[in-house]
């Protein structure tokens, strides 16, 4: 019996416009610290989403993802963003399968996002 283990490797999408028009209206010092605050936040609420799951605070998770979606449209972290509405509209629907998955994803889709917009960093336009 052969036994295959997934590994899904998510898309991600970064608004590189939305990253540029912030280095361009706030400067690049200024930017810097911005962007380096909002990653460092969505990296903590990620990490948060997860354990108030398993503590089954569907409450505290549906604010926490809410907070993420605004965070990651200001940097411009679109899956991110769209992936953490779908976990938003599940909790609402009370689906708690589709919550659990979502929310796999979600924490698949931010990780690679912190190291998208991370990387886009290194080169500004």
């Amino acid at each position: 019996m052969l036994v295959l283990q997934m590994k899904p490797m998510e898309n991600v999408c970064v608004d590189q416009t939305r990253l540029n028009a912030l280095y361009r209206q706030l400067g690049e010092a200024d930017a810097e610290d911005i962007l380096c605050r909002a990653l460092e936040d969505i990296a903590l609420r990620l990490s948060h989403c997860s354990d108030l799951y398993h503590d089954k605070k569907l409450v505290a998770l549906r604010k926490n993802t809410r907070t993420l979606i605004a965070v990651g449209d200001q940097i411009g972290m679109l899956a991110m963003t769209r992936v953490a509405t779908d976990v938003v509209t599940c909790i609402d629907r009370g689906d708690s399968i589709a919550t659990a998955a979502t929310l796999s994803r979600l924490l698949r889709v931010g990780e690679r996002s912190l190291c998208a917009v991370w990387h886009s960093d290194e080169n500004p336009s």
